[in-house]
């Protein structure tokens, strides 16, 4: 694995979930593998369980990590090419990345969208760009459309703790108050339909994903009749696709409570994490026992585990 910044960079998904499962069951089997290698970590926007699993990821290999926050104690990144840098910007993308590259062996990178300007944010010109002058393999810790790691380590989940071979699960849409980027929904999509999963979107109308994503899911305007017999339901807000980064401010009905959740088949809760407590969900689903967000916030760890295993060179 050269990088990891989509699914399409993994050969087989079903066997990097395996392979996750296995270093869960003991993480530091491979401890002498990242031994003299270092991990840096740059961040264009906020982290809490990114940047810490995969730090003890990288623990766990026996790597080194460096850390750095650009948004806040680097100097301001120019992306443009040709760029007449007499503006805020101090420092071009062309040096940054080769530079950071020299102190690392692995680069992580959080990008995020602007959620003003599909085609840029769908071109992923931040990411292309670390990826295009970084002579070292390059991680997505998330990015404007999709999040990989969250994706990999959801399907750890599902696989944990489903009870029966092919459950149904559904993504289904949240209110929150301000515009969210559609990536973690976007590589949820990604990483189900590899994996062969019943999946099924919910959202209102208006609201719809990326058929670059949803094409061959059924998608359904009707939450109720979504969570019908679902064994998964995962909550997640975005803003809209098609008029770009707007909220839907019109269907806070849909937040997650328990009489929505005693139409499915008892299904377990996921959510990413943060999460805007009775607003997506209510108290009462966050804090139940069919919540699985503490353990799949866990799982993150095992995910980037995996992935940098791979990147290092391990093939068992």
């Amino acid at each position: 694995m050269k990088n990891f910044v989509s699914i399409q960079d993994v050969g087989d998904p079903s066997a990097l979930v395996k392979f996750a499962q296995k270093l869960k069951s003991n993480p530091y089997q491979l401890e002498e593998l990242g031994r003299r290698k270092t991990l840096g970590l740059v961040f264009l926007n906020p982290s809490l369980r990114t940047r810490l699993s995969t730090q003890k990821a990288a623990y766990q290999l026996g790597m080194d990590v460096l850390v750095m926050n650009i948004s806040q104690d680097g100097w301001t990144l120019e992306t443009r090419e040709g760029a007449v840098m007499n503006g805020t910007s101090q420092e071009h993308i062309k040096e940054a990345v080769p530079v950071i590259a020299q102190y690392c062996d692995i680069m992580g990178v959080r990008t995020f969208p602007s959620l003003t300007n599909k085609e840029t944010d769908y071109a992923e010109k931040t990411l292309q760009a670390f990826i295009n002058w970084s002579p070292v393999p390059i991680i997505s810790l998330e990015s404007a459309t999709l999040h990989p790691l969250q994706s990999l380590a959801d399907m750890l989940t599902i696989e944990e703790f489903k009870k029966v071979a092919n459950p149904k699960i559904v993504l289904t849409w949240a209110p929150h108050p301000k515009a969210l980027p559609q990536a973690v929904a976007n590589s949820f999509l990604q990483w189900s339909k590899a994996m062969g999963h019943d999946i099924v979107v919910a959202n209102p109308k208006g609201m719809d994903l990326s058929p670059a994503f949803s094409e061959g899911i059924e998608v359904i305007h009707d939450q109720n009749e979504a969570l019908k017999d679902a064994d998964f339901v995962y909550a997640k807000n975005w803003s809209s696709f098609t008029s770009y980064g707007e909220i839907n401010t019109d269907n806070e009905d849909w937040i997650l409570t328990p009489e929505k959740m005693a139409m499915t088949n008892q299904a377990q809760f996921m959510h990413c994490l943060p999460v805007r407590r009775n607003v997506v969900v209510s108290d009462a689903v966050l804090d139940g026992p069919n919540s699985l967000v503490i353990e799949q916030a866990n799982n993150r760890t095992f995910a980037a585990q995996a992935v940098l295993a791979k990147i290092l060179g391990y093939e068992g």
